[in-house]
């Protein structure tokens, strides 16, 4: 039986890594004229929550300067995305679930303001009946505590509940879980993906084998 949908948000509702990146380069060269490649920020920032990654990033800067830096970056990534586009076959997944009385829930490492800027920016803000924001829990992914959140607040159990996720903390969250955990490879490789536990790996929505998998839970 399939009673409940979590989503992660940047990179599994919509690509939003290369915007990410470059907010992230905007504001490390102005503070100290720091580069920022791809690969380093595929390894160590994508998919993390600000907090530890900017402690990491700035280990001389003071909890309220990070703090400061981070909001800016935040800013600055909402500037570059007025509008953002929904994963190719996202929107026939949520009729999908809607018409079947799917719980639906975003768990995201983004901050509430990310969170709410994007949902509009694709207009989907009024599709989910939850959204966990890891910063407002004690841990963030790649804890299982935000997706054991987002299933309470769904009234749902694990085993009967699907993920998606594109970032390695959040595998490795949801899998905690005890979620099935799908991977969406925007942003990682397939075999990385699966390393961390994702059961299937897709490039979107629209993939065959994931509504197998659907129609399976579903009985």
């Amino acid at each position: 039986m399939l009673t409940a949908l979590l989503f992660d948000l940047d990179g599994t509702l919509t690509d939003t890594d290369t915007l990410h990146l470059q907010a992230f380069r905007q504001l490390l060269r102005d503070y100290d004229g720091r580069e920022l490649t791809q690969a380093e920020f595929d390894a160590q920032v994508s998919g993390r929550a600000n907090g530890q990654l900017f402690a990491e990033l700035f280990p001389n800067a003071s909890h309220q300067e990070r703090v400061a830096l981070a909001d800016r970056k935040e800013a600055l990534f909402r500037e570059l995305a007025p509008a953002l586009e929904p994963m190719p076959g996202l929107l026939r997944l949520l009729e999908h679930a809607q018409s079947r009385g799917i719980g639906m829930c975003v768990v995201t490492n983004a901050p509430r303001l990310n969170a709410e800027h994007m949902l509009a920016a694709m207009g989907l803000n009024t599709r989910f009946e939850q959204v966990v924001v890891a910063d407002e829990l004690e841990r963030p992914k790649p804890d299982p505590l935000p997706y054991l959140t987002g299933l309470q607040r769904l009234g749902a159990v694990a085993g009967e509940a699907l993920a998606f996720e594109d970032s390695l903390p959040g595998v490795k969250a949801a899998s905690a879980a005890g979620i099935v955990t799908v991977g969406i490879a925007t942003t990682q490789t397939p075999e990385r993906l699966q390393a961390a536990g994702a059961k299937l790996v897709v490039d979107d929505f629209d993939d065959p084998r994931l509504w197998r998998l659907i129609e399976a839970m579903q009985g």
